[in-house]
């Protein structure tokens, strides 16, 4: 159900299990992760995730799941989150593009990826309310601090699912659009983004994640900054931007 193709500098992972909204189960998460080394190994500058079918992707799949003897540990903790931190770290820009569902895992597929445009189908939210569970695959944290805690807590009590729109006037992501139009939107972004300077983008990247993840100050910050515009100087790409500027042409990235 998981798809990689490659196309020029571009890698494009398909979930595609529409009979089930491409609900995840543990060999589904294996094989995700296996399309993101396999991507990497290509030496993509860009990789688009999305789904086939009525949604993105409505989590995990319980069909044949036992309450009574559920290991949510191993699959949450076993799977889910390693999963979740490789896609994360991917070393080059990352895009999805969201429509109908994108509820527990699936929201978290979302959180681990760098940018994303979601159709004005989509919904977002906290649907867990009905199975007597919360929300996981980092959604508390997503939620707490783009809404805060009381718009939080009613989407978890209530279990209301927000349009596309509402999601991103939320800041939760980057932009919406017709779905019709979703896909290529994000396509052409992240074919954009392979033609571009992809270790000072990687510089940014990882100033973001730590910058969120260590609760930096602006000075703090701003030291990092300095150091990653340093090493950005001994990249080709660095010594290719200002000579394009200078010459007054358009540069041409190498991703090196």
């Amino acid at each position: 159900m998981i798809e990689l193709t490659i196309d020029g500098d571009v890698a494009h992972v398909v979930l595609n299990a529409p009979e089930k909204r491409n609900a995840l189960d543990p060999d589904a998460l294996l094989a995700l992760g296996d399309a993101y080394d396999r991507a990497e190994d290509a030496g993509v500058r860009a990789l688009v995730l999305r789904g086939e079918g009525p949604g993105f992707c409505a989590g995990r799949d319980i069909s044949g799941v036992d309450p009574a003897t559920d290991d949510v540990s191993g699959y949450l903790g076993g799977l889910v989150t390693p999963l979740l931190q490789r896609m994360a770290a991917f070393p080059a820009p990352t895009f999805a593009a969201a429509h109908g569902a994108c509820l527990g895992v699936g929201l978290g597929l979302l959180i681990a990826t760098d940018v994303v445009y979601v159709a004005d189908t989509a919904k977002v939210g906290s649907p867990f309310a009905a199975l007597g569970a919360t929300l996981d695959s980092g959604g508390h944290a997503l939620f707490l601090d783009r809404l805060g805690p009381h718009k939080t807590l009613d989407l978890i009590y209530t279990g209301r699912l927000m349009t596309g729109a509402e999601a991103v006037e939320s800041g939760l992501f980057s932009q919406v659009l017709p779905a019709d139009q979703v896909h290529q939107a994000t396509t052409d972004a992240a074919v954009r983004a392979a033609s571009g300077a992809t270790a000072a983008f990687l510089a940014s990247k990882r100033l973001i994640a730590r910058i969120r993840d260590e609760r930096l100050s602006l000075w703090e910050s701003v030291v990092l900054e300095n150091v990653a515009q340093a090493e950005l100087c001994d990249t080709s790409d660095y010594r290719e931007g200002f000579a394009a500027f200078q010459q007054k042409r358009k540069p041409e990235f190498t991703g090196r």
